[in-house]
């Protein structure tokens, strides 16, 4: 990893915005398990094609989701231990090292969380006209 990029930041910095996301992320995935039940209650009510229709919309979306989910924690925890490795290997420089920004992992999760925050929205629009 690139130590010497125009914005860095401070290890503590990225450590916490490591666990905010995988706080979110925990999150998220818990939210998906809730609207799978709820989407499974709805198709035990209703056998209409149209219910149907929708109902493996939102299976797929779920399962992309919950797949995203997944890759991001394990990005974000990819980055972590290489940060938690090169602690450990220079514990007296660590404090005055500026690592390179993980710009690009915070732009997915920013992007992913749109997405999912849009998905939520349709969802709860389809749950208040079939529950």
């Amino acid at each position: 990893m690139d130590t010497t990029a125009t914005k860095t930041m401070h290890i503590d910095f990225l450590h916490f915005e490591h666990q905010l996301w995988l706080n979110d992320v925990k999150f998220y995935i818990d939210e998906l398990t809730i609207y799978q039940k709820l989407l499974e209650e709805i198709a035990g009510k209703n056998t209409s094609a149209d219910v149907r229709k929708h109902i493996e919309h939102f299976q797929n979306q779920f399962i992309i989701q919950r797949e995203q989910m997944d890759l991001l924690k394990h990005d974000i925890r990819e980055h972590e231990n290489w940060l938690s490795k090169f602690a450990a290997a220079h514990p007296v420089a660590i404090e005055h090292v500026a690592f390179a920004d993980h710009a690009s992992l915070r732009d997915r999760i920013v992007t992913t969380k749109s997405i999912y925050v849009d998905l939520k929205t349709e969802f709860k629009h389809f749950l208040t006209q079939w529950m």
